[in-house]
Order: C-alpha cells, then sequence, then structure tokens
C-alpha cells in the first residue's frame, strides 16, 4: 500500500494540481490576451476622434490665405465682403468637416473683425453651438489675462496643441483643444494672429471607454499627463489607490496602453474574479476527480493486494524455508495462473536443488580423493629410493656436511610436500619447498647442475596451490640434460593482477607435436600426467583464463609458463 501510494496517489494529485495550475495560467493568458485587444480597439477609436479634431485645427492652421486674411486691416464695406465671403466661409467648411459635435471658439488678434456670438462669453454655451452648428468669433483680448492662454506653450509649427479643460469645460463635462493661428510669412519670428479653441464633450470623445467589454466589475480610466482622472467608467475598486493608480495585484489585473500624443494612459482594472469563475469550476471538477480516484484506488489497491499478498507469503514461506535448508518442503496451487506456474516451478526447483546438491557433495568428495591420490603420485618413489641411496654413498665415504644437508632437504621436501593436507599455501612456502628440492638435486648432482632463481619479493605474501612448480623441476631433471651440465632458471613476477612463473632449462627440448601429446588426456595417456594435473588443478581452483603453457624446440631448451590470480591469503 505504501507503494500504492507514491506511485498511485501521489501522482493523481501531482496531475490535478498541476493542470488546475496550468488551466489558470492559460485562462489569466487568454484574458490578459483579450482584454489587450479590447483596450487597443478603445484605444484607436479615441485616438481616432482626438485626430479629427487635430485635423479641423490643422484645415485652418495651414490655410495660408486665412492668415493673410486675418492680418489684414481693411475697414468699411471691404472689410465686411473679406468677413462673410472669405474668413466665415472658411470657418464653417472647417466646422462641418467632421462629424463630431463640436463647439468652436474663434479669438481674432485683428480688431478690425467684428465679434459674431450666441449669448455671452461670461457664460457660454457648447450644446448651443453644437445644436445649430455654428461657432464663436471673439477678439482675442478677451483671454489675455487667462492662465491658459498666458502659460500656452511657446509655437513650434505644426506641432503646438495642447488638450485642456478652460472655462466650462470642468463643469459641463468638456474638454478642449487650444491651438494658435500664426503668421506663417517669418518663421523664425511666428506672430500671433488668432486662437482656436475646439470643445468636445468627454463623453462622446470617450464613448469607446466602457468598462462591460472587460467584465462586471472591472474599471476603464484615462488618467492625463499629470495622473489625473480625466473619464472613468465602471466603479473604481477602493484597494486602488487614487493618486498612482497602485493595486494589489492578487485581486486585480491591470493594463495600461498610452493615448495620443499628450501622454494620456488608458487603465483597465480586471478583478480576478472574472478570471478565476471558471477556473474555481474547473478546480472543484478537478478536485472531485481526484478524490473520486482516490475512493477507487484506494479500495481496488486493499482488494489486490490483499488478494495477492496470500498468495505471495505462501511463495515467501516456501522460499524462506528453502533458505533454511528446508528443500523438502512443497506447495499446491490450482488453476493455470501465474502463481500456480511458480508454485510448479518452486516445487520443481526445491527437487533439482536437493538432487544437485547431493552430486556435489558426492562429486567434491571424489574431487577430494581424487586430488589427494593425485599429491600422492607427484611424490615419486624412484625419487625417494634414489635420495635415500645418494645417503648411504654418503655416509659410506664420511661427508657427514653433504650427508646431513641432504637429510634436511629431504625432510624439509616431504614437510612442505604435505603441508598438513592443505590445497592452498602461501607462494613462499611452495618456492621454499622447490628450492628444498633443487638444493637434494644440487647435492647429488654437484657442480653439473646451475640453478638461479630470480622471484619477485612480492608475490611472497600471495597464495596458491602447492606442488606446481616441483613436477616441471623433475621432468627438467629427467628428461632435459644434455650431456654433463644443465642449467635451471626459476622466475617468478607479479604483472597486474597475476603471478607468473617460469621453469626455463637448457636442455634437449621437445618438438611442439610433443607438446600437443603431453595436454591431451587420451594421446598422452602414458606420458605428461603430472603436468597435466598442474594444469588442471589450476583451472579447477582459479578458472580457464589460468594454467600451464609450454615453450620448446629441439636442442634449445624448454620453458613453462605458470600463470595464477594474485589472490592474498585468505580471500577469494
Amino acid at each position: 500500500m505504501l507503494t500504492y501510494m507514491v506511485f498511485i496517489i501521489i501522482p493523481v494529485i501531482a496531475i490535478g494540481y498541476f493542470s488546475h495550475t496550468m488551466y489558470q495560467d492559460s485562462i489569466r493568458k487568454q484574458t490578459r490576451s483579450n482584454i489587450q485587444g479590447t483596450i487597443t480597439q478603445i484605444k484607436d477609436n479615441i485616438e481616432y476622434k482626438l485626430s479629427d479634431v487635430e485635423r479641423i485645427s490643422n484645415m485652418l492652421y495651414n490655410d495660408y490665405s486665412l492668415s493673410n486674411e486675418l492680418r489684414s486691416y481693411k475697414m468699411g464695406w471691404d472689410n465686411h465682403e473679406r468677413i462673410t465671403k472669405i474668413i466665415m466661409p472658411k470657418f464653417d467648411i472647417a466646422l462641418n468637416a467632421t462629424g463630431l459635435n463640436i463647439a468652436m471658439y474663434i479669438f481674432l488678434d485683428n480688431d478690425t473683425l467684428p465679434e459674431k456670438y450666441n449669448g455671452s462669453f461670461e457664460n457660454e454655451n457648447p450644446d448651443l453651438l453644437e445644436r445649430i452648428k455654428t461657432y464663436n468669433l471673439y477678439h482675442l483680448d478677451r483671454i489675455e489675462d487667462k492662465n491658459w492662454h498666458q502659460n500656452f506653450p511657446e509655437e513650434k509649427i505644426g506641432q503646438t496643441m495642447v488638450w485642456q479643460k478652460v472655462e466650462r469645460d470642468y463643469e459641463l463635462g468638456r474638454i478642449s483643444l487650444l491651438r494658435r493661428l500664426v503668421d506663417m510669412r517669418n518663421p523664425l519670428n511666428l506672430k500671433e494672429v488668432g486662437f482656436m479653441r475646439f470643445s468636445v464633450r468627454k463623453q462622446e470623445l470617450f464613448q469607446a471607454v466602457d468598462y462591460t467589454k472587460i467584465g462586471d466589475g472591472g474599471a476603464l480610466l484615462i488618467r492625463d499627463e499629470n495622473g489625473n482622472i480625466m473619464y472613468l467608467s465602471g466603479q473604481m475598486p477602493d484597494m486602488i489607490d487614487q493618486v498612482n493608480g497602485t493595486v494589489d495585484k492578487d485581486n486585480y489585473l491591470v493594463i495600461k496602453d498610452n493615448v495620443g500624443n499628450q501622454n494620456w494612459e488608458l487603465v483597465a482594472y480586471v478583478p480576478m474574479t472574472v478570471m478565476e469563475r471558471d477556473s474555481a469550476r474547473v478546480k472543484m471538477f478537478i478536485i472531485a476527480i481526484c478524490l473520486l480516484c482516490l475512493v477507487v484506488f484506494t479500495f481496488a489497491g486493499m482488494f489486490i493486494s490483499r488478494y495477492f499478498s496470500i498468495r505471495m507469503n505462501k511463495v515467501v514461506s516456501v522460499l524462506n524455508a528453502y533458505r533454511e535448508g528446508e528443500l523438502h518442503k512443497r506447495m499446491g496451487y490450482s488453476g493455470k495462473d501465474e502463481f500456480s506456474e511458480i508454485a510448479s516451478a518452486l516445487n520443481e526447483m526445491g527437487q533439482n536443488i536437493n538432487h544437485l546438491i547431493e552430486e556435489v557433495y558426492v562429486t567434491q568428495i571424489e574431487k577430494k580423493e581424487a586430488e589427494l591420490e593425485s599429491l600422492q603420485a607427484q611424490i615419486n618413489p624412484h625419487f625417494l629410493y634414489n635420495t635415500l641411496s645418494s645417503i648411504s654413498r654418503l655416509a659410506k665415504f664420511g661427508q657427514i656436511d653433504k650427508l646431513q644437508q641432504m637429510v634436511l632437504d629431504l625432510a624439509k621436501f616431504y614437510r612442505l610436500s604435505l603441508n598438513e593436507g592443505r590445497t592452498l599455501i602461501p607462494v613462499r612456502s611452495e618456492l621454499e619447498q622447490a628450492e628444498a628440492y633443487m638444493s637434494i638435486q644440487k647435492t647429488k648432482f654437484g657442480d653439473e647442475v646451475t640453478i638461479d632463481y630470480d622471484i619477485d619479493p612480492a608475490i611472497g605474501k600471495y597464495e596458491t596451490i602447492k606442488l606446481i612448480l616441483q613436477p616441471f623441476i623433475e621432468n627438467a631433471f629427467e628428461h632435459a640434460r644434455m650431456g654433463d651440465s644443465l642449467n635451471i632458471r626459476i622466475v617468478g613476477r607479479l604483472e597486474g593482477k597475476q603471478i607468473i612463473f617460469k621453469i626455463i632449462d637448457n636442455g634437449v627440448g621437445m618438438s611442439a607435436e610433443r607438446i600437443r601429446q603431453i595436454f591431451d588426456p587420451i594421446e598422452g595417456l602414458n606420458t605428461g600426467f603430472g603436468i597435466r594435473n598442474v594444469h588442471s588443478r589450476i583451472q579447477l581452483h582459479f578458472g580457464s583464463e589460468y594454467g600451464v603453457t609450454i615453450g620448446s624446440g629441439r636442442g634449445i631448451g624448454t620453458t613453462v609458463q605458470i600463470v595464477i590470480p594474485a589472490r592474498e591469503s585468505g580471500k577469494t
């Protein structure tokens, strides 16, 4: 059940959590993208209306003939003719060049031109001007003391214009485009010949700013370049800072965009509840699915676990019995499912293991007996007889020192050969046994035999099976002597993880066919028994990659190489 909890329930919960998180992020991105598109449309609508009003002002601003007429001073009938047939038609054309309801006010520096207005300057009525599609014409001195005129920016040709609330715009919910009329004859010294004011209702200018386009509970507003709210659609959230517009981002999504050339800002406040409404439904659905899966999987897991655990316990009990050596224990299952096959296989395995153990036990006994017989065979009775004859001869001639040395070497040889019945001995003991044998032969043959040792001291701590060197040394004495002299060289080296022995003689040598026969158990039945014995024992104990190889040639001597693993005593 713990495994079930880790691999089933936890992934289900994780999948549910990440699914909800990813869906919520997707909803937020989609909502932001949709609202951003709506904001862009609103912005384009506002900028279109602003540019429409600015276009009207450009018609008058860039009319050079109008500029010439406004700075020209005439009297009498000519002046009336100029006003009615040239100047006023231009104002009428500009006013009717837009579909917006605009209240247009023109202030002229030339006081020879008469004023024309509806109502009074102090109590202006822009709604009247919109209704009858006309404009008011005043002299410039009416606004010379107005702050909004005095603080108007320095003129830059074709650029200087300001959207600003002036006069009754505050109380009537309007905003005005302010712009000069200038004499462009001298661009380095632009002279003001008039001033234009186009008053537009904010409701009409910002008609597209509708909070319902971004969802209930949201708010859309326009801020001017100073951060003041110019227009608001919807209910301003209480948590929004009215000064800098900051808001709690955990509760509202804020999207901003610049509008026009006046550094206005269009701001949308979208409550997260709009986005999380669908997300909450999906969240509850995912939670319900996860809980349902949890309940179903839990009961299914308990049932399946109990069903299989009963059967598995039987298998485990049999395996534990086998581990404790009770190989006679059996179990039975009916049917053809996997557990029946497992039960049958375990029963058969127990029977086979028991049978194999008996066979291995018998084989090991036979192997040990054969090994003991082989070891006994290595001790050549002729060698013992010849050695005792040599001892007798030494005693007869009174060579007491040699007699004593030969007896000591013979005793050492047999002590090391028998080695309390152990098969694995230290390499140094094997070398001592070979030296004892060589010493006996040296005493016997004298200067006819020379012996050299080239042994790496590092190999002495490792272990080997006993009696792997002496048989090859004995073969050298019996079969390799050619004439009156024989040289034998014993080499022992540690190469990597292997120990390599070499027994090298300068005897008569042997042919490749002879070497092949020695390692052939059939052709070499009557010869080479000791060599095959050593080779087989090495492979039996250490593996097939180790053993004996022989290199020889007629008249050039023989080299026997023995390879065993470098294993320290007590380690396998």
